[in-house]
């Protein structure tokens, strides 16, 4: 096996296992969130936190096999390691910015949600 087959096959699982254990995590703990948003209709909350959490899914996964191309060669096990820590870096940066993004979205609602109910 060379060196870029070996790189892709580490990259790979490990940034798809990154994936799902952020979007379980944000999708365990945003429910209460969107419970609230959504004045407590818990259907409708649920709905939407499995359509987010597939849309995470989708934008990251896709994401990461995107970028999956390793331009140049690999040569040795110093060179495996230092492009296995660029890619695996900018994808969880990546998943950073977008967990980042949920939260604000999330909490924008929210504060609109209590503004909502606060004029009744």
């Amino acid at each position: 096996m060379n060196f870029t087959v070996l790189s892709y096959s580490i990259y790979l699982p490990v940034t798809i296992l990154l994936t799902i254990w952020v979007a379980r995590t944000l999708f365990s703990n945003g429910r209460v969130f969107l419970v609230e948003i959504f004045h407590k209709d818990e259907v409708l909350a649920d709905s939407v936190n499995k359509l987010l959490l597939v849309g995470f899914y989708l934008i990251n996964i896709g994401y990461a096999v995107y970028t999956l191309k390793i331009m140049g060669d690999i040569a040795t096990t110093q060179a495996v390691i230092e492009t296995l820590s660029t890619k695996i870096g900018w994808i969880i940066l990546v998943l950073g910015a977008m967990h980042f993004f949920n939260l604000f979205i999330l909490f924008s609602l929210r504060k609109k949600a209590q503004q909502g109910v606060a004029r009744i």
